[in-house]
């Protein structure tokens, strides 16, 4: 395991079971988004189009969250962090069975609203599981062991979103499985993660708990109930994390949006030949589209793994937090210049993947270790805030840049672009500042649980 990071002895097999974890919480979420597309392909709401009905459940999202959170946050102060996880977790899986009765055509026939509720109920179960799995991990190792096995802990996400695609596509082609029972499916990965996360709590770090672990078997997750937006507010460092969690998220969405605009440009003009014909030009678009986009998830996929499994500890290792900070928005800042520069699709494509690979590895690594240095309070109130919350921030914003800057503006791609271009320096800016923030909590950070000495402490 030291291949892939600085892994101790006796640190290996929990190291692993948190892998385990992440991997079938991905996995999961992997099987039910395929179905949240299907189901919303079949979803009419008055004149929305889809495109429409999908940028409107971000901020619908941020709405419902914006309600929930509290509730979590007074929860976490009242439950053990295992009971916390499995009670939440048990929630969700409930509602997938629920969801699953509700499906088109099959009890109620097909209702619109069950589309967009599960719509919106897929974005939530994804960001809201997530955050609070790096929560409890980050709960269990502490600042010392957490800045060392998150990166090989991280692989497990890569691992997921490539697996849990992969099994779904497969699924979906087997005669006894329809496409809607995916949603069932996913409840297995679902509740096998929820037992290694009850295993991680009993066996702590080493698998002799001392009184470090065994003291949070008993005690509520957040130890007091401040509620996540006066936390938030309180305390600058995590002011500003939520900033850079909804820029980067600004970033990354918007430049998405940028791209499909820039690939159908490209394949427009490439087959203006058949502008005559419009079956026949559609048909083209949709099979150079579809081929354009499978081709650039694959290597976002592999790199995203490579990046994570042999890159990502030895950036730690030679650079600190801050190489991990900046690399993902400087490689930001090369994309959106060289789209402005030499808008040439394959090198944009080159670049994106780049970009996006970056992204669901370091940065993804450091937006995790941001949190090891703070408070139990912090772990369970605001980070699942700015991981949820501010998210679907970002996704909003994304999608009024496009609406605005379309609609009222008049803006093409190169505007977008520049637009981009800014907030990548927002990014950066926000970013030294927390790298210095970062290390001033490290040093004040409590000692974490000693090492494993050989003997049950």
């Amino acid at each position: 395991m030291r291949t892939f990071a600085d892994v101790q002895p006796r640190e290996g097999k929990t190291c692993l079971i948190l892998l385990g974890n992440i991997f079938l919480i991905l996995v999961a979420f992997y099987l039910i988004k395929p179905v949240r597309e299907g189901w919303l392909a079949v979803t009419d709401i008055g004149e929305l189009t889809k495109l429409e009905i999908k940028a409107y459940s971000a901020f619908a999202q941020s709405l419902i969250l914006f309600a929930i959170l509290p509730v979590y946050a007074r929860l976490a102060a009242k439950w053990p962090r295992r009971d916390l996880m499995l009670r939440v977790g048990g929630s969700f899986a409930l509602l997938l069975v629920a969801f699953w009765l509700t499906q088109p055509g099959f009890i109620l026939g097909n209702v619109p609203a069950f589309g967009i509720f599960f719509y919106l109920f897929v974005g939530i179960f994804s960001v809201t599981l997530v955050a609070q799995f790096w929560a409890f991990s980050t709960d269990v190792y502490g600042p010392e062991r957490g800045a060392r096995l998150f990166p090989i802990v991280a692989i497990g996400a890569a691992l997921g979103s490539t697996v849990g695609s992969w099994i779904g596509e497969k699924l979906v082609k087997l005669p006894s499985i329809a496409a809607f029972d995916l949603i069932l499916v996913a409840l297995v990965p679902l509740g096998l993660a929820l037992m290694l996360a009850s295993w991680t709590d009993r066996r702590g770090t080493y698998g002799d708990p001392s009184t470090w672990t065994s003291d949070r078997w008993e005690e509520a997750a957040s130890p007091s109930d401040q509620g996540p937006f006066k936390l938030i507010l309180k305390h600058r460092y995590l002011t500003a994390t939520a900033a850079m969690i909804m820029v980067f998220t600004w970033v990354v969405t918007s430049g998405d949006n940028i791209l499909f605009s820039i690939v159908q440009q490209n394949f427009a003009e490439e087959y203006a030949h058949l502008l005559n014909n419009p079956v026949e030009f559609d048909l083209a678009m949709k099979e150079a589209t579809t081929a354009f986009y499978s081709d650039l998830y694959f290597w976002i996929n592999l790199f995203t793994l490579l990046l994570q499994a042999f890159v990502v500890s030895r950036i730690l290792s030679f650079g600190g937090m801050k190489a991990l900070l900046y690399a993902t928005p400087f490689i930001s800042l090369a994309t959106y210049a060289s789209m402005v520069f030499m808008p040439i699709l394959g090198l944009i494509k080159v670049l994106k993947v780049a970009e996006n690979s970056s992204n669901y590895s370091i940065h993804n690594t450091a937006r995790q270790m941001l949190w090891l240095p703070t408070t139990k309070q912090m772990l369970y109130q605001a980070k699942p805030t700015i991981d949820t919350l501010f998210v679907r921030l970002g996704d909003g914003l994304a999608a009024l840049t496009i609406l605005v800057g379309t609609r009222v503006f008049s803006l093409g791609n190169t505007g977008f672009i520049v637009i981009n271009i800014l907030l990548v320096i927002v990014w950066i800016t926000i970013s030294r500042y927390l790298q210095r923030e970062h290390g001033r909590w490290t040093r004040s950070a409590a000692n974490p649980e000693p090492r494993f000495t050989g003997a049950q402490n």
